[in-house]
């Protein structure tokens, strides 16, 4: 249904990346496209964003939300990169969740995206939704539901299957209103919540 899809966040690096993926949390990728090319033309480098303060910053970032939170995370995370690796965005998920305002899901996107290393399953709200309403989890935390996905999807389609599943969430598996008729795997999906069904429904499949 999707192929060759990858990440909807526009970056010409790894750090472009890291810095995009902090700033699509609670925001939409399309804001974030439109904010990044004007950050990046300002501030070009890794270095360029670790001589900032914070505040400095704010304006820049501020219609993605969270800016306060998210500038302290940006130029936290350019710092640390600065002094312990080389001004080099790193390549481990030990070492990336070390940088300031980095998780799993954020360190996932950049090791999946940028360095096409599967050491994990992206959960944003999107897999979070669609992974239970297909059943392949009941938990509610992103943590456990990416250890039940990496149980379930071969490791080598990690990176790819959340980039499936994200698209799958914007185009028809949406929050509200799912749309079921027009979805190519209605017939294995069993939700609670479908807005039409050829199968039958689970009372305990539920986004």
């Amino acid at each position: 249904m999707y192929p060759g899809v990858t990440c909807a966040l526009t970056h010409r690096n790894a750090w472009e990346l890291l810095v995009a993926t902090i700033l699509s949390a609670q925001c939409t990728d399309v804001r974030v496209n439109m904010v990044t090319p004007v950050l990046f033309a300002k501030y070009p480098t890794v270095a360029d964003f670790a001589a900032l303060e914070p505040a400095q910053l704010e304006p820049d970032i501020r219609s993605t939300g969270f800016f306060r939170n998210k500038s302290k995370s940006v130029v936290g995370a350019a710092r640390k990169i600065v002094s312990d690796f080389g001004g080099k965005v790193p390549e481990t998920m030990d070492e990336l969740l070390s940088l300031p305002g980095v998780a799993r899901k954020t360190a996932n996107v950049v090791l999946g995206t940028w360095f096409k290393k599967n050491v994990g399953v992206v959960v944003d709200t999107h897999v979070t939704r669609i992974s239970r309403r297909l059943e392949l989890t009941r938990n509610d935390d992103a943590g456990k539901i990416e250890q039940d996905l990496m149980r379930i999807v071969p490791q080598e389609r990690w990176t790819d299957f959340s980039h499936e599943v994200i698209w799958h969430g914007r185009k028809l598996c949406v929050a509200r209103g799912p749309k079921c008729s027009e979805c190519g795997i209605e017939k294995i999906c069993h939700a609670a919540d479908k807005t039409w069904s050829t199968v039958e429904m689970h009372k305990d499949a539920k986004a």
